[in-house]
């Protein structure tokens, strides 16, 4: 496989990679962290060549990205009263929500009965993602090695192995975001990043 790369503002950027993705394929693109690779959400065959892609164990679930706010209902029946007063305050950004997933989203993206979403703080990763719908996301690097920020660093790592990388210039890189399960009860930090917890707890009214 060639690996196809055009400049994010490329005027037929989003007709190409929409047409990539309605055929199962893969589209690396930058984020407000690093760059990702993903594939339609609701393609299990699609999400299943980001772990041939990556060599990535197929036992880690692969997050969701959206984007916006009002498409958390693609991706979960019923989105919780904390994951929308949460997502409210801090998306897009660096804030990874676990909730309900949707009974059609693929087991590649998740074996879980949950599933992390997140709308990214990236413009170019906003079109994307506003034009072809959820997408199953996640670094696009070899399991185990550096995260890119450059197009051509993407394809150093994965030139061969996926169709299309938008190059949309260098990535911030930095913290991974904030993920906080809101998908039972009690509401959990799983993983402290940019928003801390004390930010999270003042938007639920909670830890005071």
């Amino acid at each position: 496989m060639k690996t196809e790369i055009l400049l994010a503002q490329d005027p037929g950027m989003l007709a190409r990679a929409q047409a990539v993705l309605q055929k199962g394929g893969l589209v690396a693109f930058p984020t407000d962290t690093v760059y990702g690779v993903g594939a339609l959400a609701f393609n299990g065959t699609a999400v299943g060549r980001i772990y041939t892609a990556k060599a990535r164990p197929v036992e880690k679930a692969i997050p969701v990205l959206i984007g916006a706010s009002i498409d958390l209902e693609k991706v979960t029946l019923e989105a919780p009263e904390a994951a929308l007063r949460l997502a409210a305050r801090f998306w897009p950004g660096p804030l990874t929500l676990v909730v309900p997933k949707h009974p059609d989203l693929p087991e590649t993206v998740s074996v879980t009965p949950t599933v992390g979403v997140r709308v990214p703080d990236h413009s170019v990763a906003r079109r994307l993602l506003s034009a072809a719908g959820p997408m199953a996301v996640t670094s696009a690097n070899l399991s185990g090695q550096p995260s890119p920020s450059t197009a051509q660093e993407v394809l150093m790592q994965l030139g061969g192995k996926i169709a299309l990388i938008i190059d949309g210039g260098k990535t911030p890189g930095g913290v991974p975001s904030t993920v906080v399960d809101c998908s039972g009860p009690e509401i959990r930090i799983l993983r402290e990043g940019p928003i801390l917890k004390d930010q999270i707890w003042a938007v639920l009214g909670l830890g005071f």
